[in-house]
């Protein structure tokens, strides 16, 4: 296919797109106004679903097929990060030295490591009850095994970050989401439909049918998803060199 047609099948793809948007935009309610028909319906439907956080409804109830597409993007920018950053046949590992960190440093990145973590599986866990979920909580769980690289070095960060286990969890948990959209298809209903489970009693962990289940599922994808990212950055900047070139420290904080 040449350029041309390429461009023209592009022009005429976004052409096409742009009207629906504007036609969609005339069917809109008025701004500022004090009707808000889809605000209403959302409200409705996660308190017939005794779901508490509306948000959480919207994401793995009423738009859940939306959030497998949020979800298959993060997937794929960390399927195509491995492949693109792995060890080439002119590139070797070069085992970091030691770092020196600062005692308050220390300090402070170790007693808030068990915290941050906590509270992002906190957060992952109550994602139905309260603002947060699975895409928050699995950010800030990831984001808390890091400081140990901080207060430790990148020796310490390995050890609790076995690279292979956390591709491993983003595989398993993006095809948890998948079997519990399918189980909706194979029960007679429809994919991903929240009608399998019941609702429970509102405002508890186990409120809102699928929805905690489907929120747990995203919340380990994300964390893990996020790991596998930062640790391929890692690699290139602390431990893979070109042949013959020497130098790296592997200091905390490079």
């Amino acid at each position: 296919m040449s350029r041309r047609v390429r461009l023209w099948i592009l022009s005429a793809g976004g052409t096409g797109l742009a009207v629906l948007l504007v036609v969609a935009c005339f069917q809109l309610p008025g701004f500022g106004g004090d009707q808000h028909p889809y605000g209403d319906r959302a409200v409705r439907e996660s308190l017939a679903r005794r779901t508490a956080n509306t948000v959480a409804s919207v994401n793995f109830d009423q738009r859940a097929f939306d959030t497998l597409g949020e979800m298959t993007i993060l997937f794929s920018a960390v399927l195509g990060t491995v492949v693109l950053l792995r060890q080439t046949r002119d590139e070797h590992r070069a085992k970091p030295a030691p770092a020196q960190v600062a005692v308050p440093v220390r300090r402070y990145a170790l007693v808030t490591l068990p915290v941050a973590l906590l509270t992002g599986l906190y957060v992952i866990a109550h994602g139905q009850l309260s603002p947060g979920g699975g895409f928050q909580g699995g950010v800030v769980a990831a984001t808390a095994l890091h400081l140990l690289y901080l207060g430790a070095d990148y020796r310490a960060l390995e050890w609790i970050r076995p690279v292979g286990l956390y591709e491993v969890g983003d595989a398993l948990s993006a095809s948890a989401y998948l079997v519990l959209g399918l189980a909706g298809v194979l029960a007679g209903t429809a994919f991903l439909a929240n009608t399998l489970l019941s609702y429970g009693t509102f405002n508890t962990l186990s409120s809102g049918g699928a929805v905690p289940l489907l929120n747990a599922a995203i919340g380990m994808e994300v964390a893990c998803a996020a790991v596998v990212l930062l640790a391929r950055f890692l690699d290139q900047a602390v431990e893979i060199e070109e042949s013959g070139k020497t130098g790296k420290t592997g200091k905390s904080g490079e």
